[in-house]
């Protein structure tokens, strides 16, 4: 069955700049409106509702984790970080809005955030650097890309992957490069675990690439129209992506199986959740969730709704963004001499 949409989370007052779904019952998602949020399945209709409003920052919110329960935390921790260059640590046990723990290292803004099965956070900001924090204290810096860190990934305890502006991605053993991987043509957005193969990367080159840990490329996915900002993978292996085309990709087998157009310009973020759904985080303050599950798909009447929204607000093929291709110059603008500055 195709994905359809399944339900609409509303309570973002702009843009939705990152996600991450632990179970089937809870999305946590951060914006640039200073805020995250953690959204619970209600048993009632199954819809999900907004739980706790975090105040997370002074300024954008650009990045959200999870850590698994603790005995300090039965419910987990919810992990931020964004333009004011400090970690948020949240209890979703006490639900409170304030952080329990800050942290402070990062000499910019946080754009990435990870956390392994054993609780250590790894960070990645524009101040050039990932930073490795181990029971909410600093034990690596992460030193080596040339431009912002923008993607971080970790492989397990002692293994970590960033991807950063400078095109390239690295993998790190503690704080040591045991390997650079060069192939993308611009910055590195995104990163995501693939099984029995090794990871995948996006990139502003508006290209998807699978590589081996060992450093070689398998294959590339090619089919977004712009800049591909985050990727995730389903229980069945298949890779996820979002973009600045208003879409998120499904990708079986090396081949895009489906395309779900946004009513958005900017699809920020996307997540999947254990039974397969798919959420994803947009420019225009909302969260969605799809689904291939019949039962889960909203009622003809929001399926319908949405789709006319979609046709509403669809740009022309000569358009992207702002830009009209029958605006840009001819060949002839080629011969004109530069300025000099």
């Amino acid at each position: 069955m195709p994905y359809k949409l399944s339900d609409t989370l509303k309570a973002h007052t702009s843009d939705v700049r990152a996600l991450t779904t632990p179970t089937d019952h809870l999305i946590l998602s951060s914006s640039r409106d200073s805020t995250a949020i953690s959204w619970q399945r209600s048993p009632s209709d199954q819809q999900f509702k907004p739980q706790v409003v975090f105040r997370a920052g002074s300024r954008y919110v650009n990045s959200v984790a999870y850590i698994a329960p603790t005995p300090d935390a039965p419910k987990g921790y919810v992990v931020t970080g964004g333009q004011d260059a400090v970690i948020n640590i949240f209890n979703l046990e006490t639900a409170k809005d304030d952080p329990d723990f800050c942290l402070l290292g990062h000499l910019e803004n946080i754009c990435a955030l990870d956390v392994t099965p054993g609780g250590t956070i790894i960070s990645g900001s524009w101040d050039k650097t990932a930073k490795v924090w181990k029971n909410f204290n600093l034990t690596h810096d992460l030193k080596g890309h040339q431009q912002s860190v923008w993607a971080v990934l970790a492989i397990d305890e002692e293994q970590y992957l960033t991807g950063s502006a400078d095109r390239t991605i690295k993998l790190w053993q503690q704080h040591k490069v045991l390997h650079t991987f060069t192939g993308h043509t611009d910055a590195v957005r995104g990163l995501a675990l693939i099984p029995d193969i090794g990871f995948a990367s996006c990139s502003n080159d508006s290209e998807i690439r699978v590589w081996t840990l060992g450093g070689d490329h398998v294959y590339s996915l090619s089919g977004h129209t712009s800049f591909v900002y985050s990727l995730s993978v389903l229980p069945s292996g298949d890779i996820v992506s979002s973009g600045e085309d208003r879409t998120v990709r499904v990708w079986k087998d090396g081949e895009c199986s489906q395309t779900i157009v946004h009513p958005a310009i900017s699809v920020w973020a996307v997540s999947t959740l254990p039974n397969g759904d798919i959420v994803s985080g947009c420019s225009d303050g909302v969260v969605r969730v799809f689904s291939e599950a019949e039962e889960r798909w909203a009622s003809a009447e929001v399926l319908k709704a949405y789709d006319d929204q979609i046709a509403s607000q669809a740009l022309p093929l000569q358009q992207v963004g702002d830009v009209k291709k029958s605006d840009l110059p001819g060949l002839e603008a080629l011969k004109t001499p530069g300025k000099h500055f």
